[in-house]
This record gives structure tokens, sequence and C-alpha cells, in this order.
């Protein structure tokens, strides 16, 4: 594993912006591995892990199209804790091998691997760097708010179910402020890539 592509994990909270963040990032060539999309891959119809689910909890954790019905067992997780880590044991390997496989087959000098609960679930060690999008909580809440449609109340709950500022923060090696405009971080990112390029340079040698 010693060619493994240079990591630098992208987290930050909810309506902080990771996407706009990772999309200039993946405008200079860097590939972008985005632990959402393979969360939502190892359980498409037909996979192991959805026939598993599905054994569990009976086709009605199914949609009519037969795949994930995720509010459902949302709720189900909420309501139930112990559910949660039987779920987390099945899935989270299988994150992790599909994570593993696309950060190795990556073509660029480094990976950015963009995992919104990198602090929660303590996957920082994961990666050689990592690199938090920093707004404050009321840039969040504005955002979250105006992109989901929800209620303050439904948007203060998000935040408060996730690490704090405080906590990504204490993990980050890098920062973008983000509370601006999506191009006003552009200079940042910029800054950055060419810092990350020298970085995985220095690691190949």
């Amino acid at each position: 594993m010693g060619n493994r592509p240079y990591t630098i994990a992208l987290t930050g909270g909810i309506g902080s912006g990771k996407s706009s963040i990772a999309r200039q990032f993946a405008a200079f060539g860097v590939n972008i591995i985005d632990a959402d999309l393979i969360a939502r891959e190892v359980v498409e119809p037909g996979t192991p892990a959805l026939q598993a689910i599905a054994a569990r909890y009976g086709a009605a954790i199914l949609t009519e199209q037969g795949s994930l019905d995720r509010a459902r067992l949302r709720d189900i997780i909420f309501q139930t804790p112990e559910e949660k880590n039987w779920l987390n044991a099945l899935l989270h390997p299988l994150i992790n091998a599909r994570t593993q496989q696309l950060i190795a087959e990556a073509s660029s000098p480094y990976v950015l691997w963009v995992v919104p609960l990198l602090v929660e679930n303590q996957l920082q060690h994961q990666a050689d760097r990592v690199l938090v999008i920093d707004v404050d909580e009321a840039t969040q809440i504005a955002r979250t708010r105006q992109r989901d449609q929800i209620s303050l109340a439904q948007a203060q709950r998000i935040l408060a179910a996730q690490a704090t500022r405080q906590q990504r923060l204490a993990c980050a090696d890098d920062i973008i402020d983000n509370s601006g405009e999506p191009e006003d971080a552009l200079p940042q990112v910029a800054e950055l890539h060419q810092r990350y390029l020298r970085l995985a340079a220095t690691q190949q040698d």
C-alpha cells in the first residue's frame, strides 16, 4: 500500500458548504471520494447489505421501487439505539472497504475524501490531513433551513446531533472559512491545492 494516494479528509457541519468546496477541488483535477455516496451505494437494490436489512426489518423497509426507505430506517434507529449498532456493524466494514478501494484506484496526486461525520465517527486518523470547512452556527442554520425548507427547531436539532464546531476545529490541520459566497473561498482552495500537491510529492519520495 506504499503508493496509496495522499488523503485529505474534508469535513464540516451541515450547511457549511462542503459540496461547493469539494467541487472547487474537483475543478483542479482532484479525485473526490464522497462518503455519503458510498453509504448509499452499499445499500442499493440487489446488494447483500440491502437484503440483510430487509430480512431484519421486513419488506416495509423498502420503497415500492425496491430501494431502501431511508426515512423509515432512520425512525427505527432513532427509537432503538441497539439497532443502530447492528446497522453500523453491517455497513461500516462495507463502506470502509469501498472507500479504500476508491482511494487505491485514484489517479490524482492526492484525493479529497468528503466525510460529513468524520469527527462523530472518529475517522480522522484514517486520513493524512483533515480539512475543516468552517462557518458560524447562525450561518449553518440559515443555509440548512433555506436548502431543506425546515423549521428553526429542526435545524437546531440536526446541529445538536453533530459534533460541535469546537470539536471539529480541534481535529483540523487546515481550515477554510466558508461564511461568505462560495467563490470567496476559491483563493483558499487554490492555496491549499498547491500545499497538498507539495505534501503528496514529499510522501512519494
